[in-house]
């Protein structure tokens, strides 16, 4: 899968898979540091009228790639190695936002055009949606996250936290103990389960996994925006804060913080995601760029796009690979690194 430099990922509406040419770099491509390539994937395929809207992404666990197309309603699965991508229709109005890789091998969704949990087999592609209850009419689903019993956490924007169980298909939603803001979700090694609230500024164990009760845990920056949240190997929480421009760091061990300010002038985290190496990666709209932190020198690099209004959302990878969805662009970023 890295025998190219850069490849065009055409994506097509229909579920048979589509061939892609590569073609030459821009010239324009920022200069990449050495030990490490990045490659571009188009989302869509050219002349298409109406946009992917590619988002968040995930590993699918056999080198293809899951992606929401949140503008028309798709999941899609990209194969870097021979240059082809399936497309799936999720419903009418469909407007998905997260994706993950479940314990089945399957892809689960928050869908928030639905107001539904999504399942798509990773074999045939057939789709299965779980609404919310009719209280919970407009949730504005983000993302989900399964705990070590196999229950699919997940949060809405609109002030919602919720459980799904895949054997018995209960669902069950509970409102956030301060509103509107849940967001990023993810679990620690120990087995733990914590988000954070944008619009709420902090971040939350969801601290009795049968209840459903939450704690709250203050973040030592008022007014941070807690966006993402992801976990190292140690446990320790990776927070990218959108309103301060920094990735902060709880260790729930200890009950410790620390905080980093993003490079430039205005920098505003949206996305965090760890690799296994424990090297955190970061998106940063204002610098259109992927930045990436090293807790160890407490160093930062920057990846800029090279097309303005990349606007990467969440991000995910393997060993090796740092990999991000260009909601502005309409394409897919790949980072190689230790090449």
């Amino acid at each position: 899968m890295r025998r190219r430099d850069l490849l065009a990922l055409t994506g097509g509406l229909l579920a048979a898979p589509a061939l892609l040419k590569a073609r030459p770099a821009a010239a324009t491509t920022p200069a990449v540091p050495p030990g490490y390539r990045v490659t571009w994937f188009e989302a869509a395929r050219p002349g298409a009228t109406e946009r992917v809207g590619s988002r968040d992404i995930t590993a699918a666990g056999d080198g293809t790639y899951w992606f929401c197309g949140q503008r028309n309603g798709t999941l899609n699965r990209l194969n870097p190695r021979d240059g082809s991508i399936h497309d799936v229709a999720l419903g009418p109005g469909a407007r998905p936002h997260g994706v993950i890789t479940g314990p089945d091998g399957a892809a689960w969704v928050t869908e928030g055009g639905q107001n539904a949990i999504a399942r798509v087999d990773p074999k045939d592609h057939r789709v299965q949606v779980w609404k919310l209850p009719d209280r919970f009419a407009n949730g504005n689903l983000n993302t989900a996250v399964f705990d070590p019993q196999g229950r699919l956490w997940f949060t809405g924007q609109n002030g919602i936290y919720g459980r799904f169980d895949p054997a018995s298909e209960r669902m069950e939603v509970w409102e956030a103990p301060r509103g509107r803001g849940p967001y990023g979700i993810t679990r620690t090694p120990q087995g733990t389960i914590w988000y954070v609230s944008l619009a709420g500024n902090h971040l939350a164990q969801i601290e009795d996994l049968e209840t459903g009760r939450v704690r709250i845990v203050e973040p030592p920056t008022p007014n941070q925006g807690a966006r993402r949240v992801w976990t190292d190997t140690q446990g320790r929480l990776w927070i990218s804060e959108w309103n301060s421009g920094q990735v902060s760091m709880h260790d729930p061990r200890d009950g410790t913080w620390k905080a980093w300010r993003l490079p430039g002038e205005r920098p505003r985290a949206y996305s965090v995601w760890v690799d296994p190496s424990d090297k955190v990666w970061l998106t940063d709209f204002p610098a259109n760029a992927i930045v990436r932190f090293d807790p160890a020198s407490e160093s930062f690099l920057s990846f800029p796009s090279n097309r303005p209004g990349a606007n990467v959302r969440q991000m995910d990878g393997v060993a090796g690979e740092a990999w991000g969805g260009e909601s502005g662009t309409d394409r897919i970023v790949r980072i190689e690194y230790g090449l």
